[in-house]
Parts: structure tokens; sequence; C-alpha cells
């Protein structure tokens, strides 16, 4: 009698599936017998066997105190007086329980050589998860401890997100948390591996080579099959061995490097369960022969699955089995009969089936009248049938069947054959889908019926003629087309299918039609890695995108971002994001750049105050491309938008100062649009607008000016004041709503309507003061209130005006104290600040608080301007920003005069001081750009023409030389003309002399012929009148006046008036007696000389003026200034030579006396006379200006 062996336990997964239901024989008494006639699987135990103490689980083992020892076992069997050999899956099973792991792994290394591979050994040591470490994890319930009680887990793969820390507190043991972290840490590790699985299968179904080319491969040996995934994968493997194991370390490297996507230290990443071969040495000499492939290696275990075993394998392999007696083959024999007898039974169940869906099928055919489609007259009566069986047989509730196509959600079109195969195929993958489940899906589909021809065609034929209709399937796109999605869940899995393989082969300017496709397809499927994988395509659609690809692309990832949530997009979306950050195309960097503000309302706050934060600022750092940085900007101060941590202010404060001194306009422009207006409201609610931020730019700007005493950094200082600039709309609505008045704006229908000029034009909205305070009518009741208060109520109690008033006001004013006068464009940047902060805070704000502080400084009297030393407050730049800034910000009547008292006041008071005329030059440059305040100017000037002292007349004569350049040609004619001749007919000879210049600019600039005769006669009267032939004073201003206006003016002016007369002033010189005098007017002379080289002379002036009066120039030079002599000796030189040369041919175009010397010697002589020079550099840089 033979005895049951004890220790028949197998984990198989396969095992297990098909006896889900039955119990495992532990121990079982000689005395009791053999087993009785078998009802299921001849090796499984009698009913009445005792359960097993322990079943060893996929993920870990736990000992079993009950378990009995191998010496235990042989002692029972040899008492009961029968030998039996006890299977080596027992002794493994015994092994694993008593905890014997280093003599189970010793034992399956010896399996392993010995070409016996145990399922047990090798499941339980290639499992990591029986090596991890777990303290305090009490055991499963049907569980005992054995004597080396729980195997704990080590921390080798440990990961941050499963380590809890709370184990190791002194809190206790917390035995029910810990185990829920360690389920939810396999659970995870569950999901990763069935995932690597499906990925690796879906490739491996990729892959597959069409059955139709492997039959060619087949019949045609000299063909080569194409190289599959896995063979290529093996045999990387393979090769890297050889290299590295032969010293090739840097092939080896380059090797890996190549193959990045595979991870050569490790075997199990070649394939799912693939057997590693021997090593390319040990396949070269076993010469090609023939390798045991992994079926042909027996698992040495008792509890053989026989349906998992071939048709054939039985018979092919009798000798394999010594461990079977002659009972035991009996009853496999007994078991295979009785599976016979039940599929026979089953057959004519299904052939019953058959017949009852053919009469309802003949039932149905009459009912339907309609034609079928044409693409569905493929399928015949026969197929039909045998479609019908497929489905009666996958629903049967006898012993598990395969479960239909993709779970049962679609709807195959194909060939019946075919549609088995795939059954058969897919039935691994989904196994964990309920039976019923599946049967109900397809049985729940409505039938679709067709009219059938009135023929009797015997079915094989019927299918051989319908083999001549071209269908495939066998490759993935057939596959895709055969068969139909029938639910939502199959829509998005065959679309995450299609879509990369559609994407590709879309043409780039019409891809974004994919893009709702995409997105839909990205929101729904249920695998993370298809999202990832589809989300990657959306940021990856278009090689370049364009501004309306790029908003698509982003309103689709808004879309999305809103439907999943901000979980999903940190997790999803923004990966994609940090992919690109460096791509090589700035359209894709742009991209990413906008994204990041598009999405920011939808991240999780930490993550849009750290991670995005951070991403935009490296951009903005390191990106070269101007429009990436302008987006950049844009998205920063969205975020600005979004941010609650005000640990963050430091961090925004200078990225505003990074991105407002960004050489780019277009970014700065940014800045000043959006992200300044943006991180304005946020201070704004921290509190902190005008206590930190705008007394931060203040004291950057105080210290610019502290260390710019010998070179002011005007480029600083326009950042900080266009940073001000931009902050004034925040700051007028931080006075409105802090008011107290405040609560008392109510909103009616007799709300009067904002003035359109009541405010500057704001440069973007975030600026306007409506969309800032919330609307319009708000706005319009605050104002009314706040020019009340401030006229009846004054400022008591209104901390922020106060401060307004007696803070921000007085350090600008003493700011604007100290920039230099001269420096127009500082003095522009400061009149638009105030001119834009008067406008804003109101004409009674003005009147009442500004106007008051600036007139306390500028006290207009002589007292307050220091001759001497040129530094009184009226030679400040206080003057032309408190005229140009202040007083033009209305345009009233009142403002006006008082705007033309202030500037002939200046005026008088500096000419009567002897001051410098700097800051008042000043006013009429930057008034005179704008031709409103034209007669305004003219009015001053008027002013001072017929003022009774000569010096302010002097002044006014020298003011008319700024203003017109900017007047129109009517003015000049009708208004200054007519000043300057009277002014030329002064009694003092200094007024006379101060019109020249103003003459000389209306030579330069007026073309009106009438006029210019006159300017001439009067210039003309000057030179020639006798009472003029001893000022020389006024023949320098005249050689000064044509050496500047000369090069510009009308060359017949130039030719007919003012070459003569400097030919004559040169050859006057010559006989001046007086020395100093004489150097004076040779300076001058050089000056002028120099700057009309440079124009085209006629042959005629050059030999009668010009050249003339270089000699006589070159005759004073040769005595006074020997460095000037070698020059002019040069120029004459080169003048001779173009007259001889105009003799012979006659040369086109205006060629430059000084920069047309020949020979190298004389160029380096020319150049370092000059640069040795000590004269005026005004002049001298008319050399090199072109005629205009």
């Amino acid at each position: 009698m033979a005895s049951v062996n004890p220790f028949d336990v197998s984990d198989s997964e396969e095992e297990a599936e098909r006896r889900p239901n039955e119990t495992v024989d532990t121990e079982r008494s000689p005395s009791e017998g053999a087993p009785g006639p078998p009802q299921g699987n001849p090796f499984s135990p009698p009913a009445d066997a005792e359960p097993p103490t322990l079943l060893l689980s996929s993920n870990r083992t736990s000992p079993s105190g009950e378990g009995m020892s191998v010496s235990a076992a042989a002692t029972s069997i040899m008492a009961g007086g029968v030998e039996t050999r006890v299977s080596v899956d027992v002794i493994a099973a015994q092994l694993l329980r008593d905890q014997y792991i280093l003599t189970a792994l010793e034992f399956h290394t010896e399996l392993l050589e010995a070409g016996r591979e145990l399922p047990r050994l090798r499941d339980y040591f290639s499992n990591p998860g029986n090596f991890e470490r777990q303290s305090g994890t009490p055991p499963a319930k049907d569980q005992v401890l054995g004597p080396g009680g729980p195997l704990n887990r080590a921390g080798s793969i440990s990961t941050l997100d499963s380590l809890d820390f709370a184990r190791y507190s002194d809190d206790g043991n917390r035995e029910s948390d810990e185990r829920v972290a360690v389920l939810e840490f396999e659970l995870r590790k569950a999901k990763e591996t069935i995932q690597a699985l499906r990925a690796n299968l879906t490739q491996a179904a990729e892959s597959e080579v069409p059955s139709q080319e492997r039959k060619n491969f087949k019949s045609s040996p000299e063909i080569q099959e194409p190289i599959r995934p896995l063979e290529k994968r093996a045999l990387n493997f393979l090769v890297n061995e050889y290299l590295l194991k032969n010293e090739y370390k840097l092939s080896s490297i380059t090797f890996s490097d190549e193959n990045d996507d595979q991870d050569f230290e490790l075997w199990d990443d070649v394939g799912l369960n693939t057997p590693k071969p021997p090593d390319l040495l040990q396949l070269y000499r076993n010469g090609g022969s023939t390798l045991s492939s992994p079926r042909d290696k027996v698992d040495a275990s008792v509890g053989v699955v026989f349906g998992d075993l071939p048709g054939n394998y039985i018979a092919r392999e009798p000798l394999k089995k010594p461990d079977l007696s002659q009972q035991q083959q009996s009853e496999v024999v007994q078991e295979l009969e009785y599976q016979l007898n039940l599929l026979n039974s089953e057959k004519q169940s299904l052939a019953e089936q058959i017949k009852k869906l053919q009469s309802e099928i003949q039932i149905l055919k009459k009912s339907v009248s309609s034609p079928p489609p044409a693409t569905l007259e493929l399928c015949s009566q026969n197929s039909s049938n045998l479609s019908s069986s497929v489905s009666s047989k996958a629903c049967s509730t006898n012993p598990p069947s395969v479960p239909s196509l993709d779970n049962g959600q679609y709807l195959d079109i194909r060939g019946v054959s075919e549609a088995e195969n795939d059954l058969v195929l897919t039935s691994t993958q989904n196994t964990s889908q309920p039976q019923q489940q599946t049967c109900s899906k397809v049985t729940g589909q409505p039938r679709v019926q067709f009219d059938q021809p009135n023929r009797k065609l015997s079915p094989a034929f019927q299918q051989a003629l319908l083999s001549f209709c071209r269908m495939c399937s066998e490759s993935r796109l057939g596959a895709e087309v055969s068969r139909i999605a029938d639910s939502e869940e199959s829509v998005m899995l065959m679309l995450g299918r299609c879509l990369p393989h559609i994407v590709p082969n879309v043409l780039l300017a019409k891809r974004e039609e994919l893009i709702p496709l995409i997105l839909c397809t990205a929101c729904l499927h249920p695998e993370p890695k298809e999202r990832d994988q589809l989300l990657h395509i959306l940021f990856n659609l278009i090689k370049r995108p364009d501004d309306e690809q790029r908003q698509m692309i982003l309103t689709g990832c808004v879309a999305f971002a809103r439907h999943v949530g901000p979980t999903r997009v940190e997790a999803e979306l923004l990966p994609q994001c940090w992919e690109q950050i460096n791509h090589k195309y700035p359209e894709r960097r742009l991209l990413v750049a906008e994204a990041c503000g598009a999405l920011a309302p939808y991240l999780p706050k930490e993550i849009r105050s750290s991670l995005v934060l951070s991403m935009l600022q490296q951009m903005l750092a390191e990106d070269k491309a101007d429009m990436v940085r302008e987006a950049v900007v844009k998205s920063l101060g969205i975020i600005m938008g979004y941010i609650d941590d005000s640990d963050k202010y430091a961090q925004g404060f200078e990225l505003m100062l990074l991105s407002l001194g960004d050489p780019s306009e277009r970014v700065v422009n940014a800045v000043h649009q959006v992200f300044i207006p943006a991180f304005a409201a946020w201070t704004t609610e921290l509190g902190t607008l005008h206590t930190a931020l705008i007394p931060s730019l203040l004291a950057r700007i105080e210290k610019l000016l502290t260390q710019g005493e010998h070179g002011l950094d005007e480029h600083k200082l326009h950042v900080f004041l266009s940073a001000l600039q931009s902050l004034i709309p925040p700051l007028f609505a931080v006075v409105l709503q802090n008011a107290p008045f405040t609560s008392r704006a109510k909103l009616h229908e007799d709300i009067p309507a904002i003035e359109v000029t009541r405010f500057p034009r704001p440069a973007s909205p975030l600026q306007d003061m409506a969309i800032i305070i919330g609307n319009r009518e708000l706005l319009s009741s605050l104002l009314i209130l706040y020019d009340h208060q401030l006229e009846h109520e004054g400022t008591t109690g209104w901390e922020s005006l106060l401060w307004v008033v007696n803070q921000l006001l007085p350090q600008l004013i003493e700011i604007v104290g100290r920039i230099n006068v001269t420096s127009s464009t500082c003095v522009h940047e400061f009149s638009r600040f105030f001119w834009r902060f008067c406008r804003t805070f109101g004409k009674i704000f003005t009147n009442t608080k500004v106007k008051p502080q600036f007139q306390e400084i500028l006290r207009l009297s002589e007292e307050n301007v220091d001759a001497s030393a040129g530094n009184g407050i009226l030679t400040k730049a206080t003057v032309p920003i408190y005229a140009t800034g202040v007083l033009t910000c209305y345009n009233q009547e009142e403002d006006r005069k008082l705007l033309v008292g202030f500037l002939e006041d200046v005026m008088t008071t500096l000419s009567l001081s002897h001051a410098p005329l700097d800051s008042l030059k000043a006013s009429f440059v930057e008034l005179g750009a704008n031709p409103v305040y034209h007669e305004l100017l003219l009015t001053v000037l008027w002013y001072g023409v017929v003022h009774t002292s000569a010096l302010v007349r002097c002044t006014a004569a020298r003011m008319f030389e700024l203003l017109v350049k900017g007047v129109n040609e009517t003015l000049v004619a009708q208004r200054v003309v007519p000043a300057l001749i009277t002014l030329s007919s002064d009694p003092e000879i200094s007024v006379r002399i101060a019109t020249i210049p103003a003459f000389g600019t209306i030579m330069e600039t007026v073309t009106q012929k009438e006029l210019l005769e006159r300017v001439k006669m009067q210039l003309a009267s000057f030179l020639e009148d006798p009472q003029y032939q001893d000022q020389h004073s006024l023949h320098m201003e005249i050689i000064r006046t044509f050496g500047r206006v000369g090069p510009n003016a009308e060359p017949r002016f130039r030719d007919d008036f003012v070459l003569p007369h400097l030919h004559k002033l040169a050859l006057g010189n010559n006989s001046q007696a007086v020395e100093s005098k004489r150097i004076d007017i040779a300076i001058h002379l050089f000056e002028a000389y120099s700057a009309l080289s440079c124009c085209f002379i006629s042959e005629e002036v050059m030999v009668n003026h010009f050249l003339p009066g270089l000699r006589c120039l070159h005759a004073d030079m040769e005595q006074l200034s020997p460095e000037h002599e070698v020059i002019l000796g040069s120029m004459i030189k080169e003048c001779e030579i173009k007259v001889e040369n105009r003799g012979i041919s006659d040369a086109q175009g205006s060629i430059s006396i000084a920069s047309s010397l020949v020979g190298e010697d004389a160029k380096t002589k020319f150049l370092s006379k000059m640069g040795q020079l000590t004269t005026s550099g005004a002049m001298l840089a008319n050399v090199f200006q072109r005629k205009k």
C-alpha cells in the first residue's frame, strides 16, 4: 500500500487557479488505506484531509511551527513499512518553513546545475519581498511563528515614501498602522510589477512577426527572420558580458551607452522568467548545437499540472517522471479518460445549442427586411454559427473557460478561427476579470442579423470563397481595425494604442487637429504610463509650434487640468514641462514657460511657490531667447497672483530686479505690464507695498546717486525709477482702500462717470485703476469721496496718505535735487514720474500737497542762487522737473499762467545772479519736445527780449537757439526772427553776440528763402560792419557757429557765404598783433575747417577760398601750434592733389579730405596729432559728420 506524500504542497499559481476549492493533504496514516477514486485531479487529497498549516504566499514566506521535519517524515514512512522516495519539492518546502534559507539557496543552486529547476525555490529567491525587513508586523491568521521568528525585512530597497518613521518612536507598538503601511507598500510594488509586465507583453505583441512572414522564413531558410526585442536584449547582455570578462571595458561602456534602455547588471531585465543561456564562448564551442529550450527543463515537483503540458508531452517524455508509481500512472489515465468524457458531453450540448441557434437565426432573418451593409456581407452562415458556438462556450458555467477578447469589450468582425486564437492569446492578460461579468458583457451586446442567401453552398466552399476578400488581421493595424470598441473604457484603450502610431504620420501643419483627441484620451485612460506617453506626445506634437498652435496646446492643458485636478497636474503635466526646459528649439521652451503660467491656478500651492517658481527663475536667468524670457516674466506675474507664502517676498523682489535689468526691451515691457502689477497686488495684501517695496527701491536710487558722483549709471536709475512709476497705481489704490471714507462708498445709479483724462493711460489692463479697485462705479464713488476729503476734511488719521505726503514726497524731492541737470535722460525720467504721480493722485492733491513742497524749496530769489559755486537749488534738476513734471500736469489757463510765471522768474533770477543756465535750458529742451508748449515758451522768451536788464535779454537770445529746432517755420518767421532782429540791434554788444548761434541754427534748419536771406543779411552786417571789426568775441562766436552749422547748411549758403568769410577771417588773423587773440581765432578756424572738410566743395571755391584760407591758417599754426601745422600741411597737400585730379577727370561724389589721406605714414601722423590736441572736442566731432 502506498502512502500519500504528507508534504504535497504546491504554491504555483497555475495549480491554485485550477483547483481553487481543493485542499492539500498534510499527513495521512498508513492505516487509512489508499485514497478513493479521484473526482478531479488524480493527485488531489481525500475530502477528509486535514487542512494545511501554511500556504506559501507569492510575496513572503512565514515559517510554520507545526511543520514536520524531514527526518521525522522519513521515520514515519519507514515505520509504515513502505519505502517511498521524498520529492525535492517537499524538501524545499520544509527548508523554507524552518527558515533554512542558506541551505535552500544551496539546494536551489545544485538543482539549477543539474538542469532541474524547482519553481518553488525559483519563485522564492526571485521575489525581493521575501527578504525585506519588517519589525513588529504580526503574522497572518493562518500563519504560525517558527523557532526563528518572522523573516525580518531588509532595508535594501526601502524608499523614503515607504519608510514609516513612526515605527522607531517610543510611543509603543503601532502594529495596525505598520501593517497598513506594509500592505500599501506591497500594493504599490505589485502595481509597478503589473505595469512592467504589461509593457513587456505589449512590446512583445507589437513586435510579433505575422504568421505569413514566419511561414516564409521557415520555407526559405536563406531569408533571415528579423531579430525580436527579446532576442536583441539577450544578445546585448551576452555581448556586454563577454566584453567585461575579456577586459574590453571601454567598449563595454560605449556599448552600454548606446543601449541605455537596458540594465546590463541584471539578467531579469532581459525578459520575463527567461533562463540565462551560456556565455558567448560556450555558445561558440557548442558549434550551433541545439540547446534545450525552457520547456525541456522539467520542474522537479510532484504536483505537475498536466493541463499546462503540450498535447503530446506525455507521449514524448515518458521517462522523465521517475517519481510516478504505476498506480499514479493509472490514475493519470483515469483522469484523462474522465476529462475526455466531460469534453464529449460538452460537445453534444454545444451541438444542440447550435441547432437551436440556427433555428432562431432563421426566424430572425424572416423578420428583418433591411439590406445588410456591404462591408458586413463577408460573414457567412457558417461563420455566424461558429461565432455563436464560441460565445456560448465562453459563457458556459462548466470549468472556467477562456475570457473573451479584451474583457469582452470588443465586437470582433474577423474570422472565427482568428477570433478563437485571439481568445487564447489574450486569456492570460485578463484572468483577473470575473468570468461571469465577461459573459454578461458579451451576451449583453445587441445581435446584428443579416439576410442569408437561399443557397446550398457547403461551409467549406463558402469559407474558401470568402478567403478571396483581402482582409488582414495579423498586423497591429489589422488587429485594431478588425475589432470595434463598444464601451468608453475600450475606446480609451484603443486610442491609447493607436495615437502613438497616428501622430508621426500627420502633417506638421495639421497636427493641432489631434490635440482634442490626445487630451481626451490622456484624461480618461486608466493606465498611468499610457497617459504619460500621450502627454509626452502632446508636448512634442509639433517640432516648432507657432503662436496659434501653442495657444491650442495651452488651452488643452488647462482643460486637462480642470478635469483631472491638482494632483494629476503635478504628477503628469509638470514632468513634461521639466523635460523640455532646456530644449534646443526656443518655441518649445516658450511653450514650457507659457504652460507654467497657464497651469498655475490648477497646481497645489506648495508646488506653485516652490518647483514652478524655481523652474521659471532658472529659465529667466539662463535662457538666451528674448521671447522665452518674456513669457517667463508673464508666467512669473501669474504665479505672483496666486502665491500665498509670505516667505517668498524676497525672492519675488529679486526676480523683479533681475527681469528689469534684462537687455531686451520686450522683457522689460512684460515686467511693467504683468509682473510688477501682480507683485504689487500681493504686497498690498501683505501690507508691505508702502512699508517695504517702495522704500527698497528709493534706497537703491539713493545708493546709486551716492556711488555715481563721478559718473551716474543712468541705466540702473532708469530701471529703479520705471519700477517706481509702475507702482503708482497700486499705491493710489492703497490710499483709497485705507481711507476714512472707504466704508461710506456706495454703488448707485446716479454716480457720475470718471473723466477719460482723469488717469494717465495705463501700460496694461493690470494698471487700470478700475480693474485694481474692482469696477468703475466703485472707483468713481471713491474718487468723489477722496476729493471731498482732501478739500474739506483733511488727512487726519489717513495713515497711507500721510506716508505719501510726509515721507515719500520729501524723499523724492531730495533725490531730484541730487541728479545731474545736464543729463537729459534723468530729467526726462523724473519728469515723467512726477507727471504720472500728480495725474494719478489728482489735481487737488497736486495743488495742496505737491506744489507747496516744491515752492518751499524753490524760493525764487537771488538768495537761493549761489553764483560763485553754481550749486544753488535753482541750478539743480529740481527746476526742470518741477516745471515739466508738476506744472504741466493740468493744462488749464491758470496752470499755464503759473508755468509761464515760474519760467520767467527762473530766467530773471539766474540771469541777474550770473548763474549757470543749465536748469533753464533743461526746462526748455523738455518742454520744447511737445509742440503744445511752443507758444508758451515764445511768450516767456519775449518777456526776456523786452526786459530792462541786458543780462536777461542776453539769456533770452541764447534760449532761442534751443527753441528754433523744434518750432515750425511759421512760428520762426512770425515770432522768432523778429525777436532776434530786435535783439541784434540791442545797444549791448553782448546781446547782439548772443543772437549769432540762434541765427546759425535758423540757417541750418529753415528752408524758406526769404527767411534765409533775412538771416544772411543780419550775419553779413556782423561781419562787414566796421564797428564789429575789432570785436574779438563776435568773430569767435561767428567762426564757432559756421563750424557747427556749415556741414548741414544749404550748399549755396556754405559756398557763397561761409567759406569766403572764413577766408577773410583767416587772412585778417595773420595780421593780428595780440597773440592770445590770434591763437584763439586760429584754434576756432582749425575746428571749423576740419568740420567743413567733409563736405563737397566745388573746384572754384576750393581754389579761391578753401585752399587760401587753409594756407593762411597754416601760416599762423607754424608760429603758434606746430602740432596743428602738420595736420594742416597734410590737408593742404590733399586739397591740391584733388584739384589736380579734377583737372584731369571729373570726380563724382563727396570725398572727405581728412579721411582720404594717401599713404600709411600720413594717416598715422594725422591720427597721432589729432590725439594730442587739447582743443574743444565738440568742434572736432564735426569732422566725422556727414551732410544730412
